[in-house]
């Protein structure tokens, strides 16, 4: 048998079927953390986006903390949830079909990412109070989000690695 050209369920066939259904054995592949921090770089992205609109709209409308926090942590959501909505309905998915990728991909990194930002916020003193011109009120944005960057990335890694999480986007890049 000519091992160089003839292939009848490799390795690779095996772990590139897996990783399109979703569905790994006990032997699952671990995830890179390039793979890990990217997917957590891309719902960081909407978190901030939809946060930070929060936070403008509802320091605009003259809104209390309380107010404006749940806008600001709706629009994180929403926009976590679009980046992927987006990328998978270009590759040809069903709005139906997209909104429920997007859900399994999204829905625990962005919760652990909005708890982690608006923790710090919150427990960071006079930041709930700051206005949007104020350098504490961006610090403590900011470095809330690299605070859930780094506590998210390892849970990323490790849902990838299981299946779960931002695996089921991959099947349709």
């Amino acid at each position: 048998m000519d091992h160089g050209t003839h292939h009848t369920g490799t390795a690779h066939d095996h772990a590139t079927h897996a990783h399109r259904s979703g569905h790994y054995g006990p032997h699952a592949p671990g995830a890179s953390w390039s793979t890990a921090a990217k997917a957590t770089l891309h719902c960081l992205t909407g978190c901030a986006i939809g946060e930070i609109l929060g936070m403008v709209i509802g320091t605009a409308l003259l809104w209390g903390n309380v107010e404006t926090m749940a806008l600001a942590i709706a629009l994180a959501f929403v926009f976590g949830y679009s980046f992927t909505l987006f990328a998978v309905r270009r590759s040809g998915l069903s709005f139906k079909a997209a909104v429920k990728v997007a859900l399994a991909a999204d829905t625990v990194s962005i919760a652990v990412m909005e708890l982690v930002d608006n923790g710090i916020i919150a427990l960071t003193p006079g930041a709930m109070d700051a206005h949007l011109s104020d350098g504490l009120f961006w610090s403590a944005l900011l470095g809330g989000f690299a605070v859930a960057f780094l506590i998210t990335t390892p849970l990323n890694k490790w849902m990838i690695g299981r299946g779960k999480g931002h695996a089921v986007v991959h099947a349709y890049h």
